[in-house]
């Protein structure tokens, strides 16, 4: 990677996080105060490296017009993509928004929309691991507890060793057209893609996996939001 590859950002928030149970979607409950959505834009615009940043909203989202004046203070956000019926939607989308501004064999950082707390020091460690390789990559946690395998009824099968193991993590830092033509690719065949790097390893890519810090987490239930205020606070040194 060279200083002249263009590095860009995109943030698919079409979802409703029903899992929180909240008639508030995940992205937009407080946290410290302010909207999770916003953090998690904040962090990537404040990267030097990256140029700009795009977020994917589902069309009926009634709570993204009220970020508008907080978005206006930042410069490297560029604006909205529809959101999908899926996540690989929303990305697909996003990718094509994104090419009205960058080239096609630039780098772009997915980025899940719930994981405020990303470290801008691990932004750097991905950026750099990937660069110097083709294929790109995604920052992930090795898995350190014990893994069970359970049936139906919740009842143990097996104990799955842990070795080799990794908990993929966003962002997830790919070229914006091969990432595209990936996505395009798995959809039309049906394939479940979980995350961007699934889609990259149905196309026969083997993604660079890259560890990042553990407070890198993402917000799923409603104790994590008490977790990430603990791990933005600390970052802040205010904890």
């Amino acid at each position: 990677m060279t200083a002249a590859d263009g590095i860009w950002a995109l943030i698919p928030a079409g979802g409703q996080g029903r899992r929180m149970q909240s008639a508030v979607p995940k992205q937009y409950l407080p946290l410290l105060g302010r909207p999770v959505i916003l953090h998690t834009i904040e962090r990537l615009c404040a990267h030097a490296r990256i140029q700009g940043v795009v977020v994917g909203v589902a069309r009926d989202d009634q709570h993204w017009p009220s970020l508008a004046t907080e978005l206006k203070r930042l410069p490297k956000f560029l604006g909205t993509c529809p959101g999908g019926a899926t996540r690989a939607d929303t990305v697909l989308n996003g990718l094509k928004e994104l090419m009205n501004h960058a080239r096609p064999d630039d780098w772009v950082l997915v980025h899940d929309a719930v994981r405020p707390c990303v470290r801008q020091g691990d932004i750097d460690k991905l950026i750099s691991t990937v660069g110097k390789g083709g294929e790109g990559g995604l920052l992930a946690f090795p898995v350190s507890d014990t893994v069970k395998r359970v049936d139906n009824n919740g009842r143990v099968t097996e104990t799955v060793s842990r070795e080799g193991l990794w908990r993929a993590a966003t962002p997830q830092m790919f070229r914006i057209n091969v990432l595209a033509q990936a996505l395009e690719k798995a959809m039309k065949a049906g394939k479940e893609i979980t995350d961007e790097a699934s889609a990259m390893e149905a196309a026969g890519g083997h993604p660079h996996v890259v560890a990042c810090h553990t407070d890198n987490i993402k917000i799923t239930l409603l104790e994590d939001l008490a977790l990430a205020e603990l791990y933005m606070k600390q970052q802040q040194g205010k904890a």
